[in-house]
């Protein structure tokens, strides 16, 4: 017999699953808005596409980010006496706009990956392997894609 996640919550059948239940089959919009809602929610669950679509977004926003710093430092770029380049002008304002992304969205994107490890019944301090050198985020990987698990209810937060 295999594990429905989505009929996990039938007490909710016409209504919206509540913000403290995993979203089983969350579409793009509802992932991000999710995502958001749960700003620092390091209790409860996070179902794979919850996750994963966020990854999409936080994955092209930093690439975005990224080629923007490259195209915006090529004008004015300048080569140093020392041989090195600098950047043009433009360069630091894309650089600033990064910045502020990457603060507005660590401690959600952590939050995030902690219910989504509680899913697949791991402990949340599992992301702690994000440190360990070349394996850790190999690992992170595998325990994000796993699929969710029953006993990982135990990390729903009680009267919600």
């Amino acid at each position: 017999m295999s594990y429905a996640p989505q009929q996990q919550y039938a007490a909710h059948p016409a209504g919206p699953v509540p913000l403290s239940a995993p979203l089983y089959g969350a579409s793009f919009g509802e992932a991000v808005s999710r995502f958001f809602k749960k700003y620092s929610t390091f209790t409860g669950r996070a179902s794979r596409s919850e996750y994963w679509w966020w990854a999409l977004v936080s994955g092209l926003v930093s690439m975005i980010l990224n080629f923007g710093m490259l195209a915006a430092g090529v004008p004015g770029a300048k080569i140093a006496a020392d041989g090195t380049s600098v950047p043009g002008p433009g360069y630091i304002i894309v650089l600033i706009l990064a910045v502020i992304w990457f603060a507005a969205v660590i401690v959600p994107s952590l939050a995030l990956m902690v219910r989504r490890l509680h899913d697949a019944n791991f402990s949340g301090w599992m992301a702690l392997l994000g440190l360990v050198p070349f394996v850790g985020g190999i690992i992170l990987i595998v325990f994000t894609v796993m699929e969710s698990k029953p006993a990982g209810q135990r990390f729903d937060a009680p009267g919600l």
